[in-house]
């Protein structure tokens, strides 16, 4: 009976040490998630509650939204909140601002950055200062750098307009023009983000292959021609990566249009040349300017929409990776047949 007891003992254990050899990498990742629910998951589901509620920040929970006389109708609905905001040319206005920002600002941050990377890559001395340089305009605080550039694009004795009226042209209306507030507001942007993208194409360019590079320069390819043909395609998923991660936050851009604002009138300009979906969520939920009273249900309906174009803009990110993954690999395993 003990043999036979400390057979089973000597099972136990084994099975034991094979389902905590099993569990352990779950048990590493599990903190991530516990906090992802406390903090990110909780006030997700909460918003989505409020944004089916009649709720502000005065009078608090008063059951279910109702569109009102912007739908012409009076009925009680978890979908009123919804139809109201999507009723409103502001935020219409403001979508259309928030996608124009974000192709004034990504395509020549994507261009700098592709450029910046290359340059570093090159057999530079002080390779370390050069690189760490690059990412000062991101340690900056958005709300400096939207005060910094504030004063560059003043209407009246902006550092620009100055330099522009020395040479004989007129000054420019920054707030008051709608593509000469996105071009600033993109500036500032820009200043912020290129560097730091710029690292991870620097990244993405050192782990290329050094035996690439060298066959390329044996056949006869120049730099320009080695760049385009061998560096450029080998960056693709990097480039994907940085093009959907610079829309997730052009999509959530507010701090640098609050500093733009500058006190003139009205959230996002007189005539919301400038107002962005997060500027018109915060005007909704904590302002007094669009409807006289804060309503953070409707603020919270804003934010669920905002929430459902990043999830189809990552949606697309995955498809894009995906069919390029699935073209490397087909292309690798097709082999070229014989005449």
């Amino acid at each position: 009976m003990s043999l036979i007891s400390r057979k089973a003992s000597r099972g136990g254990s084994t099975k034991f040490a094979n389902l905590a050899y099993k569990s352990t990498p779950y048990m590493y990742i599990a903190p991530f998630f516990i906090v992802f629910a406390a903090v990110g998951l909780f006030p997700l589901l909460y918003t989505m509650w409020v944004a089916t509620r009649n709720y502000n920040t005065i009078t608090g929970d008063a059951g279910w939204a109702v569109c009102g006389s912007t739908c012409g109708s009076s009925d009680a609905t978890w979908l009123g909140n919804f139809q109201w905001v999507l009723q409103q040319r502001d935020f219409w206005v403001a979508l259309r601002n928030t996608f124009s920002i974000f192709f004034i600002s990504t395509i020549p941050q994507l261009i700098a950055a592709i450029f910046i990377a290359w340059v570093l890559n090159a057999n530079l001395k002080a390779k370390t200062f050069w690189r760490m340089g690059v990412l000062l305009p991101y340690v900056v605080a958005p709300s400096a750098a939207g005060i910094i550039f504030s004063q560059i694009f003043s209407d009246k004795m902006g550092a620009f307009n100055v330099l522009i009226q020395a040479i004989g042209m007129q000054p420019i209306a920054w707030h008051a023009n709608t593509l000469a507030s996105h071009i600033a507001i993109a500036t500032i942007v820009n200043f912020r983000w290129t560097g730091y993208n710029s690292l991870i194409i620097l990244a993405a360019m050192q782990a290329i292959p050094n035996d690439v590079m060298e066959a390329a320069v044996v056949d006869g390819a120049g730099k320009l021609r080695t760049f385009f043909s061998v560096t450029l395609p080998m960056l693709r998923p990097t480039l994907i990566f940085v093009v959907i991660n610079s829309t997730i936050g052009g999509l959530q851009i507010f701090d640098e249009v609050q500093m733009f604002h500058n006190g003139t009138s009205g959230y996002g300009g007189p005539n919301r040349q400038y107002l962005t979906v997060s500027l018109y969520l915060w005007d909704l939920g904590f302002n007094k300017v669009t409807i006289g009273q804060p309503n953070l249900g409707r603020a919270a309906a804003v934010a669920w929409l905002l929430f459902l174009v990043i999830v189809f803009v990552a949606m697309i990110n995955f498809m894009l990776t995906r069919l390029l993954a699935t073209g490397d690999s087909s292309a690798k395993s097709r082999k070229p047949k014989r005449s």
